[in-house]
């Protein structure tokens, strides 16, 4: 496929993640899925090459990657494995939050190191009670003289088993709302914290998801990021620039399953020819690929517009939901196209299509993807 009119730098590092891709994840995707193994190694892997944690800023030793490269990162990476690029993409969603921050002591203490070797961060902000409605948490963080108490249990959260470090919205007012959240780094070996058994997904299942429990985490409070109240405003605004990237991996997800059907419907025969020659199999591999080149679209122009400091809200929930719905149909017709193999195991495509589902859930379901895109059309017409 086409890199559309991208700087050259930006197709090498696409080049780059994508060989990779092809190297190390694609012929152990299906290990992953059977044993859901965390692919601790590959991402170390990854680190050598110089592409995990590439987020972190310059001015503490890394490349300060804009939310471009992790688009076209995560959708090479998850042209090989969606869920090793699952993982990938969580250090960045932890991350931001922190770099948006803006405290320089924070990013030496807990960024300079994912520099020197592959730490891994999580974001821990759902919570059983509290998915899509972020405002319904009820994690608390008390100040007791120079240090924050932490208590409540997250849900949900991608590299806990692993992470270094969290990144932990909690409520320092709870009779303010979402201005009432702060955001904290919290060093995942603190006494306190309890990290639950690894959950057994249905797809993406190398990824390591888990509950996390604070039970009077004591912080001191120069981990506070920014001031109290910024909390809400921090995570949500991480996804503006994390929204794209989980995109791009929808997009190489959804471009291995076309890529899986044209093989297979060119070799396969039915009636005498090629299952590729009848209209009903060829309309379908058209669709997808109409799918895959719209979806990518719009995601690079969401990426680019962050990286340009515009706000890119509309844009890049309208990505997302475009992306996430995009490679659950693609994968589905994948399935389609294999007839009675497609749903066997022994065929890659059931794999993708459970592989592809999360992606209309996390990171804001498409249903609240929908939410926004109509508030923003809305916006000023009452």
């Amino acid at each position: 496929m086409s890199l559309f009119d991208l700087p050259d730098d930006s197709k090498e590092l696409f080049a780059l993640a994508k060989d990779f891709a092809n190297r190390e994840l694609w012929p152990r995707a299906r290990h992953f899925d059977e044993t859901a193994e965390f692919p601790l190694e590959s991402l170390r892997k990854s680190h050598d090459l110089g592409l995990l944690n590439a987020w972190v800023p310059e001015s503490v030793g890394g490349l300060g990657l804009g939310t471009l490269s992790h688009a076209l990162l995560g959708e090479a990476l998850s042209y090989g494995n969606a869920g090793f690029s699952t993982a990938f993409i969580a250090n960045d969603l932890a991350g931001i939050p922190v770099v948006l921050g803006g405290n320089k002591a924070i990013y030496e203490e807990f960024l300079a190191p994912m520099v020197a070797e592959p730490r891994l961060a999580a974001y821990c902000v759902t919570e059983p009670g509290a998915g899509s409605d972020v405002a319904g948490i009820r994690t608390t963080a008390r100040k007791v003289g120079d240090t924050y108490v932490l208590n409540g249990s997250k849900m949900w959260i991608t590299n806990a088993g692993y992470a270094s470090w969290f990144f932990v919205l909690a409520k320092t007012d709870p009779a303010a709302g979402h201005k009432g959240m702060s955001g904290f780094v919290v060093p995942a070996g603190l006494p306190g914290i309890v990290v639950g058994k690894k959950e057994d997904n249905m797809g993406q299942r190398c990824s390591d998801t888990r509950a996390v429990t604070f039970q009077d985490v004591a912080i001191p409070a120069k981990w506070l990021l920014g001031r109290e109240g910024d909390g809400f405003k921090l995570a949500m605004s991480a996804f503006d620039k994390t929204r794209p990237a989980v995109a791009g991996s929808a997009v190489g997800l959804a471009s291995r399953a076309l890529e899986c059907a044209l093989d297979y419907a060119a070799t396969r025969s039915a009636f005498g020819k090629a299952i590729s020659e009848n209209q009903g199999i060829s309309f379908l591999l058209a669709d997808m690929a109409r799918d895959i080149e719209a979806s990518r679209l719009l995601t690079y122009k969401a990426a680019a517009m962050a990286d340009e400091g515009v706000r890119n809200t509309y844009f890049a929930s309208l990505a997302k939901l475009m992306a996430a719905d995009a490679c659950m149909r693609i994968t589905t017709d994948a399935v389609q196209v294999y007839g009675g193999y497609g749903y066997n195991r022994e065929y890659p495509v059931e794999m993708l299509m459970r592989d592809a589902k999360i992606f209309q859930i996390y990171e804001g379901t498409s249903q609240i993807q929908r939410i926004v895109v109509a508030r923003h059309l809305l916006e000023g017409r009452a």
